[in-house]
């Protein structure tokens, strides 16, 4: 007579897990992971511009025609009409009394007074630094010689473009101009070709870094593996 499945064994079962060695299974579940923001009685979000700045430096390409702050904010709104169910509120021209983002997260009252200006529950802002960089050099590859059949090594030269997005990303409570989060947002592509397009390198950043600006307003899942004793 076979022995009763313990409760593991079933969790496995029903998980869909699979074997690993004689009374293991690995099994694979989804893990609720919290929004950053409480958003309890918050209904209303209001973007303010974001500052853009630009770092100097080697290798990176002159200016592009992209307006960087334009397409990241029509980007961001997408996002939060697709992803939450908070109300935009337009916030208009905002005259920051600095451009130093340190010194503005610590002015409140500066944060209040726009608040009860927009009558909004959050405000959104921060930094935005989108840099395009020549990535072209040589690589060493090794080829067949047709003449003699030797396997040889040549420099072959390799052009890319890198893109790199960086986001300093804040969210101000809109009655008392606390700041209630702020995160650094990161994302490096690299693109086949020496001109590519600047505006396809933007928007795949944007996308690689959709989910954690989601993340703070709403609540994901990811996955995990858990390794489970069947005996």
């Amino acid at each position: 007579m076979s022995r009763p499945l313990t409760a593991a064994l079933l969790l496995a079962l029903l998980l869909g897990a699979s074997p690993l060695a004689a009374g293991v299974v690995e099994v694979r579940i989804k893990l609720p992971v919290r929004a950053k923001i409480d958003l309890a009685g918050r209904r209303t979000v209001a973007i303010a511009p974001f500052i853009t700045v630009g770092r100097e430096g080697a290798g990176r390409q002159s200016e592009s025609s992209v307006d960087v702050q334009q397409e990241f904010e029509r980007h961001l709104t997408k996002l939060l009409r697709r992803e939450t169910d908070l109300k935009l509120v337009e916030s208009g021209r905002v005259d920051y009394p600095t451009y130093e983002l340190d010194l503005l997260s610590r002015n409140r009252d500066f944060w209040r007074a726009l608040g009860e200006r927009l009558q909004t529950d959050l405000i959104l802002t921060g930094s935005l630094d989108f840099d395009v960089q020549d990535k072209s050099g040589y690589r060493t590859e090794e080829y067949v010689s047709p003449y003699d059949g030797r396997t040889y090594y040549r420099q072959v030269l390799v052009e890319q473009t890198g893109f790199e997005y960086d986001i300093v990303f804040q969210v101000y409570d809109g009655r008392t101009g606390e700041l209630l989060f702020h995160d650094n947002f990161k994302d490096f592509k690299q693109i086949e070709g020496e001109k590519a397009d600047p505006l396809l390198g933007m928007f795949e950043n944007l996308r690689a870094l959709e989910d954690r600006i989601a993340g703070v307003f709403t609540q994901k899942q990811v996955e995990a593996s858990r390794l489970l004793l069947t005996d």
